[in-house]
């Protein structure tokens, strides 16, 4: 899998010496494959890990992540000879030396000032924040952690008490463990170092054979470094010797080893196995962490608690196809084809997170795509549009281009061979420059042999596809297999980007209503492959409830609405079910007038370009219907391009220069209508927005022809909102709403971050972060960005002070004064990032702010996660059963839903709100996590106003699932991805494509915004 390459890797990494194994026999190394519990051979070429740069054991690292290299190997002497059935005699180490670890981290100081809170903030998280520590010389000490630095802000009140009371069942399920049940966590070096599949056939073998060394236990292991058991071995430090039949070829030459032997052969293969004791741990910390008393910070014991993660995987994995934190099994149900060379399988994900109700098993029904395991040929005929028609592949050459997609596509694929009998797996690491025909290699002789050559005299094969390349398998030699004899490996995560059709059936597979995804999860946790299926429950003394977590959540009440009508304002409160409105009766509230426009057109047939008059005409009327004006007469005739304009990026800038040239250079809109999705899509945009200064927007033909009200309306509202105008506000301004913290003379600015990375194949290409603030006070429903690119999968936002600053500025012109309270909302973040993006992020808005004199806003920082599992389902309870509620049994819950009790943390302040009405699937809440808060929000206010803001998002007439500022920060980044993503023909910002990585690269900036939209929504 993705996850065991990755790790393996890493691993290989910290490898400072390699010695020979046995008879020292050097050979290429290959990647193998496990599959249906068959062992594979490893490379001959053993390393022992010596870890020199990790000589002592770190106890805290980051959430469930895995752990790094524990106790060093020393230099071992070389292993005899065994036969060929023996069984091996465990050594063990009969004195048992004092096992060295590390203190924990409040005894890792260094000698420093204390560093204190802002006069702001509040005083308990002063108090708090200013706490230190004093060494045995009396002087104060500062944990080397910077987690200690900042403290995240606490629970304000026992939970909020507005709305009207829903009875929930949420996918957390209640996980009781013995705070005494002591956990000892052993080291495992295994050598030489197999895959994790073979490490755990290894654990396996040595488990059932060993018994009574291991006093009995039945031990829990990731795969790795890391053992953990519930009653202690015989020593602390124990070593095996485990032989594993592993049916395989004997290794020759590089070229030996794939062509030279034809029969399946068998060889043992001995693994030396050293565990050592690491440390002995119990649950006490746990559950001073769970408990609601005390005020104290208390940090996450993640070594119990990572402990407990592996033993309750340790079941599923032996039975699933583990992928992160989900696991994948047909037994859930049969793959599905998706197109593409793709297959979606259905599994599950799970986590234990610490909660209100103690510690709880999240566990959530799962989608992901495979690679279809099929013949690498079948593969690239059902991924490749030009290589759908093989026959013409016989007699021509891939171009440069085809050769790079067909490489592009099965890059790090790994996959088998089926002209002889073997179980052995290689990765794909690229092409050969030359087709299979032209290609020669030496065998043991040094004699050169023509490959198809080669194949028809050893294999009374003839080789059908020679004009195409062969699959390079090794990172250096040369080492070619013809693509017709291979076949994909079944089992391995579809890493590729999904097209438009896989993705949305993909997303159809994992669309499961309410009620069934509530019966697919319990059946997990009944079934024969969740966690609770092995015996790790017992032997651990855990008690896993199989039912869901009952608890009540509140239905928050609805703002009132203000909309525009006829040049008044009418107010309207949102009374349906899904708590949409429309637009039917009423106007924008603030529409713009558009005068000066033009059309161009890309492509489509004459029958859909006759549309185009009669879609000016209609969308002219419902502009005027929604309060909008938008000119009837356009500043020049519908211009009509080839969509080949699209792909060529010189051309495509010079005809959008002519166009404004002749609108005088002041055009406010040009409407795009494209034949279909294309990828010029975003050289458009970039070239409109830095180039010109150019408001654009795009639609598709394919709409034009039906020509709805609710598209055009859409595209009403998003082309008002670009252009400078808004379409709803809250009738009762904040101030009004929260008048112990808002004022009418204070004004409060709303911001929002979000970083996107590229897709998980791009090495190289930059990450793109975007900040936005609000711009009007109190209506607050106007957003400007600010876009940068950085650092390749950086996260932390590293120029967020100067874009805070950028946006203070803006916000000054535009109010005259400089916001009070900042009220800030970052999206994209971890659990495990939290307090590093609180210390980075938070002192960047703080020097942001020290730029103008004497100016101290109060700054609330706040994470939006939206990619979580947690899922709520309506409960009738014990309620009556004509409540309302019961209509929404099985449907989603209603939005406005909001939990901040039980399943929310011990004691931070975090809550989940559902917003959104669920039109398909099952609605996910946002999770809001408050980092940090000098305005000390109430649950309440902080609830209300979030949920509010939810109501004024500018493209639609329905509560968004996300808090606007977040969401237009997620859409000003994608912008930002758009400018780097330029069509082919201009050939910047691609990947090259190379078989090493090479040193993290530049970072190609952004093109600057033209001037003129800088102050403009041109992002939604």
């Amino acid at each position: 899998m993705e996850e065991t390459e990755d790790s393996t890797n890493a691993t290989q990494k910290l490898t400072t010496k390699t010695r020979s194994f046995i008879n020292g026999a050097n050979s290429h190394e290959h990647h193998h494959y496990h599959q249906h519990h068959h062992l594979l051979q490893y490379s001959a070429q053993v390393g022992f890990c010596n870890n020199n740069n990790q000589n002592k054991y770190q106890r805290y690292y980051p959430a469930l992540l895995p752990l790094p290299s524990l106790i060093p190997l020393q230099q071992l002497p070389l292993i005899p000879p065994f036969p060929q059935n023996q069984s091996i005699n465990s050594k063990t180490h009969l004195q048992k030396p004092p096992c060295k670890l590390n203190c924990s981290p409040s005894s890792d100081y260094k000698l420093s000032e204390p560093a204190l809170a802002p006069d702001s903030a509040p005083k308990e998280l002063q108090r708090q924040t200013k706490e230190s520590f004093k060494g045995d010389d009396g002087r104060k000490l500062i944990p080397t952690r910077k987690q200690q630095d900042l403290i995240v802000a606490r629970r304000p009140d026992s939970g909020g008490k507005e709305g009207s009371v829903i009875s929930l069942l949420a996918n957390h399920f209640l996980v009781q463990f013995d705070p005494s049940q002591k956990i000892y966590h052993y080291n495992v070096e295994i050598t030489p170092h197999p895959s994790k599949d073979v490490a755990r056939e290894i654990k396996q073998k040595l488990v059932n054979n060993n018994s009574a060394m291991l006093s009995g236990a039945l031990p829990a292991y990731d795969g790795r470094q890391n053992l953990y058991s519930s009653i202690e071995f015989q020593n602390d430090k124990l070593e095996f010797y485990i032989s594993l039949l592993i049916p395989t070829s004997k290794l020759t030459s590089p070229y030996g080893e794939m062509y030279d032997l034809k029969e399946k052969k068998e060889q043992h293969k001995l693994f030396r196995i050293n565990i050592k004791l690491v440390s002995k741990i119990d649950g006490k910390e746990l559950t001073n962490y769970l408990s609601k008393e005390g005020d104290e910070w208390i940090p996450l014991p993640q070594d119990y608690l990572h402990a407990l993660d592996v033993v309750l995987r340790e079941s599923p994995t032996e039975k699933c196809i583990p992928v992160g934190r989900s696991f994948y099994s047909n037994s859930m149900g049969r793959s599905k084809d998706i197109g593409g060379g793709a297959v979606g399988l259905r599994g599950f994900f799970q986590s234990l997170r610490p909660t209100q109700q103690g510690l709880a098993l999240n566990l959530d029904f799962s989608v992901t795509a495979f690679h279809e395991s099929i013949g690498v040929i079948s593969y690239l005929q059902k991924r490749l549009e030009f290589l759908r028609d093989l026959s013409q592949r016989k007699t021509t050459q891939l171009t440069c281009e085809e050769r790079k997609e067909v490489e592009k596509a099965l890059k790090n694929i790994r996959v088998f061979v089926c002209h002889r009998e073997t179980v052995q797996r290689y990765r794909v690491y690229g092409l050969t420059e030359e087709a299979t025909e032209n290609l020669w290699f030496a065998d043991r002789d040094g004699q050169n042999l023509r490959l198809v050559n080669y194949f028809k005299d050893h294999y009374n094969y003839d080789i059908q596809f020679r004009k195409l390349p062969c699959l390079q398998i090794s990172r250096s030699k040369p080492c070619y297999l013809p693509m017709e004899l291979c076949v994909i490996c079944e089992g391995q995560k579809f890493l590729g980007k999904l097209s438009d059709d896989q993705t949305a059936r993909i997303l159809k597979m994992g669309c499961q209503r309410p009620g069934e995804r509530k019966t697919i999860i319990e059946g997990v946790m009944r079934g024969n492959v969740g966690s609770t299926s092995g015996e790790q429950e017992r032997e651990f003394k855990l008690q896993v409830s199989r039912e869901m977590t009952k608890l009540t959540g509140r239905i928050l009440h609805p703002p009132k609405l203000k909309l525009g009508d006829g040049g008044h304002v009418r107010n309207l409160t949102p009374s349906r079910h899904d708590r949409q409105w429309n637009l039917l009766d009423g106007n924008v509230f603030e529409g713009t007038t558009i005068e000066r426009w033009a059309l161009v057109s890309f492509g489509g047939t004459p029958e859909q370009k006759s549309n185009i008059p009669r879609f000016i005409n209609q969308l002219c009327q419902r502009c005027e219907q929604l309060g909008i004006f938008l000119n009837k007469n356009t500043v020049m005739s519908p211009q009509f391009e080839s969509s080949q304009v699209l792909n060529n990026v010189t051309l495509l800038e010079s005809k959008l220069k002519r166009i404004q040239r002749t609108a005088s250079n002041n055009l406010q809109l040009l409407i795009c209508v494209m034949e279909r999705k294309h990828k010029g899509y975003a050289d458009l945009k970039r070239i409109a927005e830095t180039s010109i200064g150019l408001i654009s927007q795009c639609c598709l033909y394919p709409n034009l022809c039906k020509l709805s009200s609710q598209f055009l309306a859409n595209l009403a509202l998003k082309i008002n909102a670009k252009v400078g105008g808004c379409t709803v506000a809250l009738y009762n301004s904040l101030p009004s709403q929260l008048p112990r913290l808002f004022h009418i003379d204070e004004p409060v600015i709303f911001m929002g971050a979000d970083v996107t990375h590229p897709h998980p194949l791009d090495d190289s290409s930059p990450s793109v972060a975007a900040v936005v603030g609000s711009m009007n006070w109190p209506t607050a429903n106007k957003y400007i960005s600010r876009i940068r690119s950085q650092t390749h999968r950086q996260e932390i936002i590293q120029d967020l002070g100067p874009m805070v600053g950028e946006l203070l500025d803006d916000f000054y012109q535009e109010v005259e004064k400089l916001p009070n309270r900042i009220v800030f909302f970052r999206d994209g973040v971890s659990e495990t990032q939290f307090h590093k993006v609180m210390q980075e992020e938070l002192q960047s808005i703080r020097h942001a702010c020290e730029r103008f004199p004497d100016y101290k806003p109060l700054i609330t920082f706040a994470v939006v996660q939206k990619r979580h599992h947690t899922r709520l389902f309506p409960f009738p309870g014990e309620t009556d059963p004509s409540s309302p509620q019961n209509n929404f049994l099985y449907e989603n819950i209603p939005p406005g839903t909001v939990v901040d009790s039980v399943i929310t943390h011990p004691k931070e302040f975090d809550f989940y709100l559902c917003s959104h009405w669920g039109v398909k699937g099952t609605s996910r809440p946002t999770h809001y996590h408050v980092l940090w808060d000098e305005n000390q929000f109430t649950s309440d206010e902080l609830q209300k106003l979030v949920y509010n803001l939810c109501y004024t998002f500018v493209r639609c007439t329905k509560p968004i699932s996300l808090v606007p500022p977040a969401y237009y920060a997620h859409l000003a980044a994608y912008r930002g991805r758009l400018y780097l993503e330029r069509s082919e023909s201009l050939g910047l910002f691609r990947n090259t494509s190379t078989l090493s990585r090479a040193a993290p690269p530049k970072t190609a900036p952004l093109p600057k915004l033209s001037e003129n939209i800088k102050k403009l929504m041109f992002y939604c």
